[in-house]
């Protein structure tokens, strides 16, 4: 059925939304999806800052949804990602108000959520969100809400898919980074310790280290004992080649010398916690910075070797997408269409070689897509002489 809708008559409206966190190509997959739903005559309109503008239109003089109409999706820089704005964060169950008497209390707009998007007409909603927020959709769907997610990562953690967009973004920055580490690493005559980004899995850390032929890659599938990675840098350092290179992924695991792993909470669980529990008290704030630093001072204390910890962070984040996750965007985008034409709800996009497809949120979510300790690229590095942070 088609009804009258803005200035225009279309059969369906779809909305799409960005998640927290800046990722190279989410303009990318807003094309593609605003330009495969025009092709179907659907209106596309995008949410401003997550659902903020949703929740808070009165925060925008121009309104909080924006038309995705032809004319403008032709003048979108796909290599850019600021559109829409980004959500500070994404989930309506749990959002923080200041009471009149100045007090911060939590409570849930989900159900407010749900009713101003059918006051709006909305059909469905295509939210770009990663693994939290993969979750918590999977919660709005429970209540109603037509949803089918469009995975963003630049860890690749998500599980599901052979990859996320944004992933290879990252990996080419982080590389591009090393090398210059690696280059001048002569001359400074030190082991540069370089904490790269990867709470939960270690694929940039692995194959960035792989790529700049790292001494040592560490990496949170392998707890890693120091006295190991000491031992095997000392028979790497010599005074003919006095410096080193370890790449550390944020989420590494350190060994004391007893063998006892040094004791944290998961990364998933604390991530997960207030979803499943409804308790924030799961919540773990890690200082960037924290794995270089440790692994830098415990190798210091072994070696007679100054080292130099180095944090990249969440500045790979930054710049154009890559070719790769340009078309892979656009094809998710594309993809996230055709699975609401299929009245395929509740389902993430992915990609399994040589197809994007969709499988069901709850294949994808409270999982963590990590490295394969007898994959490929473990035996790759392995094979380079790279250790990974103890012994076979």
């Amino acid at each position: 059925m088609t009804r009258e809708i803005g200035h225009g008559s279309f059969q369906r409206r779809i909305a799409i939304m960005v998640g927290a966190g800046h990722i190279p190509g989410i303009n990318a997959v807003i094309m593609g999806a605003a330009r495969a739903a025009a092709n179907l005559g659907w209106e596309m309109v995008g949410i401003r800052d997550g659902f903020d503008g949703l929740l808070h239109p009165e925060r925008y003089p121009d309104g909080g949804l924006l038309t995705l109409d032809p004319e403008l999706i032709e003048s979108l820089d796909p290599t850019a990602s600021g559109l829409l704005g980004q959500a500070p964060r994404v989930d309506p169950f749990h959002v923080r108000q200041v009471t009149e008497d100045e007090m911060v209390e939590e409570v849930d707009l989900s159900e407010e959520l749900i009713k101003k998007l059918q006051a709006e007409h909305i059909d469905a909603l295509i939210p770009v969100v990663g693994g939290r927020g993969l979750t918590i959709m999977y919660k709005l769907h429970r209540k109603g809400l037509n949803v089918v997610c469009v995975p963003r990562s630049i860890e690749n953690e998500i599980a599901g898919t052979m990859v996320s967009f944004g992933f290879n973004s990252a990996l080419s920055a982080t590389i591009q980074l090393l090398d210059r580490v690696r280059q001048a690493a002569p001359a400074a005559r030190k082991i540069g310790v370089v904490e790269v980004q990867g709470e939960q899995a270690g694929w940039i850390a692995l194959q960035a280290g792989i790529a700049v032929g790292a001494d040592a890659v560490l990496i949170p599938e392998i707890p890693c004992n120091l006295q190991a990675v000491a031992s095997r840098l000392q028979d790497k350092v010599t005074s003919r080649r006095p410096y080193g290179l370890v790449v550390v992924a944020e989420g590494a695991q350190p060994i004391v010398d007893d063998g006892e792993p040094e004791k944290k909470t998961s990364p998933l669980k604390a991530s997960l916690a207030p979803l499943a529990t409804g308790d924030a008290s799961g919540h773990v704030i890690r200082r960037s910075g924290q794995a270089a630093e440790t692994l830098a001072n415990g190798l210091q204390l072994r070696l007679a070797q100054e080292t130099y910890p180095l944090v990249m962070g969440p500045w790979v984040r930054g710049g154009a997408p890559t070719a790769v996750d340009r078309q892979l965007a656009l094809a998710y985008g594309v993809g996230a269409v055709q699975a609401v034409k299929e009245g395929s709800y509740g389902s993430m996009v992915a990609f399994v070689p040589p197809d994007v497809s969709f499988l069901p949120l709850p294949e994808a979510i409270n999982k963590v897509r990590t490295v394969p300790l007898d994959g490929g690229f473990v035996k790759i590095a392995r094979s380079l002489g790279i250790f990974l942070g103890r012994e076979i």
